[in-house]
């Protein structure tokens, strides 16, 4: 599978002419650098899986396994870490805890299997910035690779394979018969100096990445999979997280490919954890249901200086999404979309400012969202359905919506829907609508984030 996608992807950037998703980009930001710099160290203690008893015929539980050698490495963690290493087999488990200064390694041919019993996931207790489940009222299932409290965490390897073998708790979930909210894949809480790379995630009953309440994380290199019918297997979402990058990934799901959090309603607000300094390059996919990256819906805790840039995303949806409601709160403000390629996809940019999906009656619905200082930039597209459909709240804040060197190849008679809106726009094709149509002079520059020199707009 991975070959498959590897040669598509590289077909894709010749194609465009656009840099391979997979090359290395240079220029990363100097956290990205160094929680790189960390796949290189050598821990002195490293285990094999076997040791302790675990039988790779995708048949054997090796809950138990995992458990106890992660318990005896436990022993090491102030010793200079050690390594769990997975050879090739195929390991099926529930769920388990990671520790600090740990190396989980799943070498070539290494695939660690999700149980398809749901009493493999523990039960527990709603995460705070959203107050319930969020699927149901309550607690939620553990996600599979679990951690909470840690700092030095590396989940890596030669391309191993976590497969979440989905499919059931997809039944579950159309059939409405599940008991707690679904479990994601991987799931780091409250933990710093994470990184997870080189590694393919497929068929996660939920999200599949999902790093909350965390700082100085790098995602890279990975491939996501799951069916494009697949219910909310989001690919990656930091939530309520800073300091994030994420690098250099092919993602195709049932779900945003990327997703951006930072709590619901009066949780989030009260929780008041933003997401901030998340960096974005490298990412090719696709999604028929929703977008490559999208912010929300759940923003509550405010989300600011987010990069996104060389992204590809084919066949899908939407592009770009920033999804919020009355009642979130919070903001999303200095963000910058730039060097994004669309192909095949319905709507290339969308704001939707009436998402809905509160977690209760208690919500403030005068609690409005700021969306400002939103930049999008360096953008091509072909066979594109509808060019934006950007919806603000009246009464909101909607502004400094900037758009430069923009050019969509677009279907519909009616390419750009706005209201609510309010920003500057240079080089737009086709014909922008009327409130982006003020042109981004150098007396307007200051109100649009991250644009290059105001010289460039001086002949507008």
């Amino acid at each position: 599978m991975f070959q498959m996608v590897d040669v598509f992807v590289v077909l894709v950037a010749l194609f465009s002419g656009a840099p391979s998703p997979w090359a290395v980009v240079k220029g990363s930001h100097p956290h990205c650098k160094k929680l790189r710099e960390n796949l290189g160290e050598i821990r002195p203690h490293s285990v094999t899986i076997t040791e302790f008893g675990a039988v790779g015929d995708g048949v054997t539980l090796n809950t138990k396994a995992f458990q106890n050698a992660i318990f005896y490495l436990n022993s090491f963690s102030d010793k200079g870490g050690a390594k769990l290493f997975v050879p090739a087999g195929r390991w099926l488990t529930g769920s388990f805890h990671l520790i600090s200064h740990l190396t989980l390694w799943l070498d070539e041919d290494a695939v660690i299997l999700g149980s398809t019993n749901s009493d493999d996931w523990p039960v527990v207790d709603p995460l705070p910035s959203y107050g319930r489940g969020r699927e149901l009222i309550g607690e939620r299932h553990q996600s599979l690779i679990y951690g909470h409290n840690l700092t030095d965490v590396i989940i890596t390897g030669h391309n191993g394979t976590v497969d979440g073998q989905g499919s059931i708790w997809w039944n579950w979930y159309h059939n409405k018969t599940l008991n707690y909210t679904r479990p994601h894949l991987v799931e780091l809480m409250n933990s710093t100096a994470v990184v997870i790379s080189n590694l393919t995630f497929l068929n996660s009953p939920f999200w599949t990445i999902h790093p909350v309440y965390c700082s100085h994380v790098s995602v890279q290199n990975l491939t996501i999979l799951a069916p494009l019918n697949s219910p909310n297997t989001d690919g990656i979402d930091p939530d309520s997280s800073d300091n994030v990058c994420i690098e250099d990934c092919y993602i195709s799901t049932g779900d945003d490919l990327i997703s951006i959090k930072s709590g619901w309603d009066e949780y989030g607000i009260s929780y008041g954890r933003p997401s901030r300094n998340i960096l974005i390059r490298g990412i090719t996919g696709k999604s028929q249901t929703s977008a490559g990256i999208s912010i929300g819906s759940e923003m509550s805790g405010g989300v600011s200086e987010v990069h996104a840039e060389n992204l590809q995303f084919f066949g899908s949806h939407t592009g770009i999404r920033i999804k919020t409601s009355p009642g979130r709160g919070g903001y999303v403000r200095n963000i910058c979309v730039s060097n994004m390629t669309l192909d095949g996809v319905y709507i290339a940019i969308r704001f939707t400012s009436q998402y809905g999906e509160h977690p209760d009656e208690f919500y403030d619905p005068s609690a409005l969202p700021i969306i400002e200082h939103i930049t999008f930039k360096d953008v091509l597209g072909d066979n594109i359905k509808i060019a934006g459909l950007l919806e603000g709240l009246e009464g909101g804040s909607f502004q400094n919506i900037c758009l430069s060197n923009i050019f969509l190849n677009v279907t519909s008679k009616s390419p750009w829907n706005c209201s609510s809106i309010h920003g500057y726009s240079y080089l737009v094709s086709p014909e922008i609508c009327e409130p982006l149509k003020e042109s981004i002079s150098p007396e307007k520059y200051s109100d649009c984030y991250h644009l290059s020199d105001p010289k460039r707009f001086s002949s507008e």
